[in-house]
């Protein structure tokens, strides 16, 4: 019971933490220039509206993309199918602490949001939810996803997740986002958690090939983000934003994007012998290797051609959720070699 109470405590007191500091942050207003000047948009007006306003603030779409790596992890730690009730449960925690950790970002970065093209759809930039209404929705999901984690999975796994939220909104948001051209390098490292908690669902422990893939997500990251980051520089610049493309320009960014990727194959291959994996992963991860290193090579080729730079973003979500669609298959049909 004293663990218990203890890790009850912690949470309590980061909750009240996060509170206060999200309070603490000085609201930016600043003044739309006359091309992009228009009426602020109405609350919305019907319960349909507000429930896909509350979705939106989770991120949806980067909440699939993170769950992309779960049940795969879950095969492979398990060597077979886990129950349908453990993968169930683990997807749907993970689901909740992804969403709440991705409002509480849409409530700190809302002032950026309104400034970039890309983002001023969201929620909060059009009014369609209130500041102090998003907040608590975030907090409310990320106690939600430790509470359901601990209940119906297992602690170790709720920890991690509620570590990766405490990463994403305290290291990456608060501080290395607006600080550091490294932003997405280190704060990316709270996107990798979800195969940690996946792995530990099913063994109870972290062990080396969860690590191995947590290394595969991390190294995925910069190359997948900068790649977008070049086709929207010019809203990161007016946001004032220190991504890599704004600080250090176009040609270094993709110098990065390509030593990312060759490290990425790299880091792939060596789940192969840690995992003790076959000829379906190996296969599969030369080739989805390859042609990611082609695709980054062709953006360091063509610096300043958008449309390579976001051939290579929609890509490099392919390239994720096919290695790890072959690690699923690679454990159910192990072809070993010889």
């Amino acid at each position: 019971m004293v663990p218990h109470l203890a890790v009850g405590a912690a949470l309590w007191a980061t909750i009240v933490l996060l509170y206060l500091a999200l309070r603490r942050l000085p609201v930016v207003v600043r003044a739309s220039a006359p091309a992009r000047a228009r009426q602020p948009d109405a609350p919305a007006s019907s319960i349909g509206d507000s429930l896909r306003a509350y979705l939106a603030l989770t991120k949806p779409r980067i909440i699939e993309l993170l769950l992309v790596t779960t049940i795969p992890t879950m095969v492979l730690a398990q060597r077979g199918i886990p129950s349908i009730w453990l993968m169930a449960a683990v997807v749907f925690g993970g689901s909740l602490a992804a969403g709440g950790a991705n409002t509480i970002n849409m409530y700190i970065d809302r002032d950026i949001d309104d400034l970039m093209r890309r983002t001023r759809h969201r929620p909060l930039p059009r009014h369609a939810v209130t500041p102090g209404r998003a907040l608590a929705f975030g907090i409310v999901l990320s106690v939600l996803s430790f509470a359901w984690l601990t209940v119906t999975v297992n602690l170790l796994s709720a920890l991690l997740a509620a570590s990766a939220i405490a990463f994403y909104v305290f290291v990456y948001t608060l501080w290395l986002k607006r600080s550091t051209p490294q932003n997405i390098v280190i704060g990316g490292a709270a996107g990798c958690v979800p195969v940690l908690v996946a792995w530990a669902a099913v063994t109870g422990t972290v062990q080396v090939p969860a690590l191995i893939l947590f290394a595969i997500v991390f190294y995925w990251t910069p190359p997948h983000f900068w790649a977008l980051a070049l086709r929207y520089r010019g809203d990161y610049a007016a946001a004032n934003v220190p991504m890599l493309p704004v600080v250090r320009g176009e040609a270094e960014t993709a110098r990065q994007i390509v030593i990312y990727t060759v490290l990425l194959v790299a880091v792939s291959l060596l789940l192969f012998p840690a995992a003790q994996m076959g000829l379906i992963y190996l296969v599969s991860a030369l080739v989805l290797g390859a042609a990611f290193v082609w695709y980054a090579l062709r953006v360091a080729r063509d610096t300043g051609d958008g449309r390579a730079a976001i051939h290579l973003f929609r890509f490099s979500i392919s390239y994720l959720t096919l290695l790890f669609a072959a690690v699923a298959a690679d454990s159910l049909l192990r072809l070993a070699p010889g």
